[in-house]
C-alpha cells in the first residue's frame, strides 16, 4: 500500500507516540479490550496526523481485509487441528514417547521437543495447559524444581509460536512482509531450534538449579495418564508433519527442474490452507474416527477448537488496521529515512522497534503486526531478497517475544500455573522470553549476511 496521503514528519510522529502511550493506557490501566483500544489508538494516529477522514475510513477497512485475507483460513484451520491432537491425546503422546527416548535425564529436552512440535499447531495457552502435567509429574519422581522441566516445555511452545510455521506468529509476520511460507518453514526451525536451546535447554539447567520452586498445591495428586489409551507416536509425528512436508515440497519445486511435469500439483497441494486441510481431515479421521470418536463428537471437538479464534482474529485486525494506517500517513518513508540515516540494519531496526511495542503493550500479537506493518510500508523492504525477508520475520517476532512483564497475560499464566510470585516470574519467565527474542535477533542477523 503506497500512501497517497504524507502527513508533516513531526506530526505523524507526536500522533504516533501518542497513539501508542494511548493504547498502553488502556490496555494496562483500564483494561479495556485490545481491539477496541488498538481502534482507539488507530483513530487517534490518523486524526492526530491529519489523515482525512475518507482515507481514514479506507485505511480501516482495508487494514481489517487484508489482515484477515492472509491468516484466518490458517488460524482456523490450525485451531481444529490443534483441537483434535488436544483431546485425542496426540500431543501427550509425542511428549511420552520423546521422554522414553531420551531418558529421565535428558526428560527437559524432550519436554522442549515436544513443546516445539506440539506449538506448531497449538495456541500458546493451550499447549500448556495441555503438557504442563507432564512436567510436574517428572517433578514428583525426580523432586527437581520445577522450573527445570516447565522452562524447556514453554520455551519450546514460544519458540514455536515465533519461527516456525504454520502457527499463528510466524504465518502473520510472514504474510505481511510477503515471505514464502516454505522458505519460512526452514529458516524458523533452524531459529526455533537455537531459541529452545538458549532459553530453553540451557537456561533451564541454570535456573533449575539456582531457584527450588516447588510443585502447585493443587496438582499434587495428578493421577499418571494410561498410555494404553494414546495414539502411537508415528501416527501422530506423521500427521503433524503433513503440511509441513506438503509446504516444502511446493517450494523446492520451485528450484528443482525435475520436479516440472508435477509442479502444479505440488503447487496446490503446497498452498498453506491446502495442506493444512489435508492435515485437519487426516487427523479427524485418523486421531478422531479411528480411536472411536463418533461424527457427532468430531464435529464438536472441532466447533470448541475454533472458540478462543474469535478474539485473537480481532487483535490480530486491530493491530493490522493500525499497520495500514501507519502505511496510509507515510510511515514507511519517514522511518526509512531514518534508517538510512541511521546505518542500522534492518533486522536490528525490526527487532527494535517490535521490543519497544512488546515491552509497552504486552502482547506479542500486537507488536509483531504493528511492527512487521512499519516494515513493510518502506519501499526498499520490498525489493530485499525471499531469505533476508525471512530473517526479518525472525527478528521481529524475536522482539515480540521478549521482554515480557506485568502486562503480558503470559506472564500472569505462567506465575499462576505454577504458584510462584512475581519476582521469581521475573526470574524465570521473562529471562526466558528474552533469551528466545534475543537468539531470534542474533540468528536473523547472521542469516541475514547471507541473503
Amino acid at each position: 500500500m503506497s500512501p497517497a496521503f504524507i502527513a508533516d514528519p513531526q506530526r505523524l510522529v507526536i500522533a504516533a507516540l501518542c497513539g501508542v502511550l494511548l493504547l498502553l493506557v488502556l490496555i494496562v490501566k483500564f483494561k479495556l479490550h485490545p481491539f477496541i483500544s488498538l481502534l482507539i489508538s488507530a483513530f487517534v494516529i490518523g486524526l492526530g496526523s491529519g489523515l482525512p477522514v475518507p482515507m481514514l475510513v479506507s485505511a480501516v477497512e482495508e487494514g481489517a481485509g487484508q489482515t484477515l485475507q492472509g491468516i484466518i483460513l490458517l488460524i482456523g484451520l490450525g485451531s481444529m487441528f490443534g483441537g483434535i491432537l488436544e483431546v485425542s491425546g496426540g500431543a501427550q503422546a509425542v511428549a511420552q514417547a520423546l521422554i522414553k527416548k531420551f531418558g529421565e535425564k535428558r526428560a527437559g529436552l524432550a519436554l522442549g521437543l515436544t513443546g516445539l512440535v506440539v506449538g506448531i499447531t497449538v495456541f500458546f495457552e493451550a499447549g500448556v495447559v495441555i503438557l504442563i502435567p507432564l512436567a510436574f509429574g517428572l517433578v514428583k519422581k525426580t523432586k527437581r524444581s520445577t522450573l527445570y522441566y516447565v522452562i524447556p516445555l514453554l520455551a519450546g511452545l514460544a519458540s514455536a509460536f515465533a519461527f516456525i510455521p504454520p502457527s499463528a506468529g510466524s504465518v502473520l509476520v510472514a504474510n505481511l512482509l510477503g515471505v514464502d511460507l516454505g522458505i519460512m518453514i526452514v529458516v524458523g526451525v533452524i531459529v526455533g531450534l537455537m531459541a529452545l536451546l538458549v532459553g530453553g535447554i540451557f537456561f533451564s539447567r541454570f535456573i533449575g538449579h539456582r531457584l527450588h520452586t516447588a510443585l502447585p498445591t493443587n496438582v499434587l495428586e495428578v493421577e499418571e495418564i494410561d498410555e494404553n489409551q494414546l495414539p502411537s507416536f508415528k501416527l501422530v509425528a506423521t500427521i503433524i508433519l503433513i503440511p509441513l512436508l506438503l509446504i516444502l515440497a511446493s517450494t523446492v519445486s520451485v528450484y528443482l527442474e525435475g520436479l516440472r511435469p508435477i509442479r502444479p500439483i505440488l503447487e496446490f497441494l503446497g498452498t498453506p490452507f491446502v495442506a493444512l486441510v489435508i492435515a485437519v481431515l487426516s487427523a479427524v479421521y485418523l486421531l478422531g474416527i479411528k480411536q472411536g470418536y463418533n461424527a457427532e463428537q468430531v464435529r464438536k471437538i472441532l466447533e470448541r477448537s475454533l472458540r478462543p479464534t474469535g478474539q485473537i482474529l480481532l487483535v490480530i485486525t486491530g493491530g493490522g488496521i493500525i499497520s495500514f494506517i501507519l502505511q496510509a500517513c507515510g510511515v514507511g518513508e519517514l522511518v526509512g529515512g531514518l534508517l538510512e540515516s541511521s546505518g542500522l540494519p534492518y533486522v536490528l531496526a525490526a527487532f527494535l522497534i517490535a521490543g519497544f511495542i512488546r515491552f509497552s503493550v504486552g502482547a506479542a500479537v500486537v507488536a509483531m503486526t504493528m511492527a512487521a506493518g512499519i516494515m513493510a510500508s518502506m519501499p526498499a523492504v520490498l525489493e530485499l531478497s525471499p531469505l533476508y525477508l525471512a530473517a526479518m520475520v525472525c527478528a521481529i517476532n524475536g522482539g515480540a517475544t521478549a521482554f515480557s512483564h506485568f502486562n503480558d497475560s503470559g506472564f500472569w499464566l505462567v506465575s499462576s500455573l505454577l504458584e510462584i510470585d512475581e519476582k521469581t516470574t521475573l526470574k524465570s519467565w521473562t529471562v526466558m522470553e528474552t533469551l528466545i527474542g534475543v537468539t531470534g535477533l542474533v540468528c536473523a542477523l547472521v542469516i541475514s549476511m547471507f541473503a
